[in-house]
């Protein structure tokens, strides 16, 4: 189903970024910061994005380390690189909007910490993977687990303790001059995602089979 989907969700998810930039033109400006808040409407879906990569690569992790389901590795690991892609937009987008809402390009507040330390979560996730040896899926599972489990602690931070980023109030507050484009981006992004990790499992899945016909040809050899 998703094979016969795919080029029309493809087709459909580049028209939205090539419209994206004439609806963040159009929307209103914010009162105080003005034009730079517009970056705005690709750092929050991007988060968005990499926040749904978490929770897919911790739920497929879980299911991995349980069940032992090699699909569920595939997925996680999919994830887990999406993760670690959509997080660096999120990471520089910010300090692009922070240098001047704030007028620093980065501040060791609560949720900025905490999402850079998640980041650093997956970008071990992959380093364990590719560099742990033998049963490093498994340790790669775990850690994956542990990033899902930090989610929502990144999300309240702002909530929790007094810092320069903005509450969780903001996006459910945005007035209708700028809630349009912002749920426009935040499909796109989604969109994006979705096509990423299908792309991103099939090569997974590509490279089991691959490596299923060389120990086959390795047991007919001996």
């Amino acid at each position: 189903m998703m094979r016969k989907i795919f080029t029309p969700l493809a087709i459909l998810t580049a028209l939205m970024f090539a419209y994206a930039p004439v609806m963040i033109a159009n929307a209103l400006f914010e009162s105080t910061m003005g034009l730079v808040q517009k970056i705005f409407y690709f750092h929050v879906p991007a988060w968005f994005a990499m926040f749904t990569a978490v929770f897919v690569c911790g739920a497929a992790s879980a299911v991995y380390l349980f069940k032992g389901r090699p699909e569920a590795d595939r997925i996680a690991v999919s994830a887990a690189e999406l993760a670690v892609l959509f997080g660096v937009i999120g990471l520089v987008t910010g300090p692009l909007w922070g240098r001047k809402a704030w007028g620093v390009w980065w501040q060791w507040e609560a949720r900025l910490t905490m999402a850079f330390l998640l980041e650093l979560t997956f970008v071990g996730y992959l380093l364990v993977r590719k560099y742990g040896g033998p049963g490093a899926e498994k340790l790669a599972a775990a850690m994956a687990i542990f990033g899902m489990a930090n989610v929502p602690f990144v999300y309240v931070s702002v909530n929790i303790w007094r810092t320069l980023h903005p509450q969780t109030t903001v996006v459910p507050t945005l007035g209708p001059g700028m809630r349009g484009a912002f749920w426009f981006c935040v499909l796109a992004f989604m969109l994006l995602f979705a096509l990423l990790l299908t792309l991103r499992v099939h090569l997974q899945e590509q490279r089991a089979t691959l490596d299923e016909l060389y120990l086959a040809e390795e047991d007919g050899a001996v």
